[in-house]
């Protein structure tokens, strides 16, 4: 049985992990969409979109009758792209980290409110579960917070203890499994490199207790503080995330499980849909 051609539909403006992933894709044989707009009225192909052909394809229109359609962007653009396209965003639940074991995360993270934010009285890192509306920041107090004249004070926020890590990493999770992985920061600053053995370690650790708790195909970082301490630092969309130092094919494979066709939805991804 042949499988339908694959599209991968890319924002206007491509950071340097984004072009890693183009190339990769075209090099695989995929369909690559760019947008110079910022919304698809009707399917692929239309004036204002540039098709590239990856060697496996062949030239045409780029509709998306018969394909597979795929994304990687940023969550603005792909809120509007994807239900034009038919395509399912995966990602974390709003309080997945705010659920997990204190052993996974070394610190106390609650899922609340900004608004109920706004009484912090200390310092606290806060940021938006799966997307940048809310800067990811410590803020001094709650004072600080972007006001409700800025955001709905019924917007959900992650509130955590402020927490320093010596060394980051990010986890490709592709069917229970770390995928592909690499390092991406050391002591606060963009550091690129290989994943090590304890990392990995953790992630298994982080997916034997809270896998079922994830869609298919997610990106978590996790990182070690400078007592030896590892914890989740975060879970991302993959979609929407940088694949770093981490092999592309694989990062790749993740990602275009996280944001594909919604008619090839696993029972268990149903309850992870954007």
């Amino acid at each position: 049985m042949t499988c339908p051609p694959r599209i991968l539909v890319l924002p206007p403006r491509l950071t340097a992990s984004a072009r890693t992933l183009r190339a990769t894709a075209l090099r695989r044989g995929l369909r690559i969409v760019e947008a110079t707009a910022s919304a698809v009225p009707e399917g692929l192909g239309r004036p204002g979109w540039a098709v590239g052909i990856g060697r496996a394809g062949s030239a045409g229109h780029a509709g998306s009758d018969g394909h597979a359609v795929h994304l990687h962007a940023g969550p603005s653009f792909a809120d509007v792209v994807a239900p034009t396209l038919g395509i399912a965003l995966l990602e974390a639940p709003a309080d997945w980290l705010a659920r997990l074991p204190r052993t996974l995360t070394q610190r106390d993270i609650r899922a609340t409110t900004i608004g109920e934010a706004y009484r912090l009285r200390r310092p606290a890192f806060v940021k938006s579960p799966n997307d940048k509306s809310i800067s990811a920041l410590v803020y001094a107090d709650g004072s600080r917070l972007p006001g409700p004249d800025a955001v709905d004070p019924a917007t959900v926020v992650l509130v955590s203890d402020v927490m320093t890590f010596a060394v980051e990493y990010r986890l490709h999770l592709l069917d229970g499994a770390v995928h592909a992985a690499g390092q991406y920061a050391e002591a606060g600053r963009l550091r690129l490199g290989p994943a090590d053995g304890d990392a990995l370690a953790f992630g298994r650790d982080v997916l034997a207790a809270a896998g079922e708790t994830l869609p298919s195909a997610i990106v978590v970082d996790v990182g070690r503080d400078n007592e030896g301490r590892w914890a989740v630092i975060e879970a991302n969309a993959a979609w929407a995330s940088g694949c770093y130092s981490a092999d592309p094919d694989r990062a790749l494979e993740t990602v275009l499980r996280a944001a594909g066709p919604a008619t090839a939805l696993s029972p268990h991804d149903r309850a992870f849909v954007r």
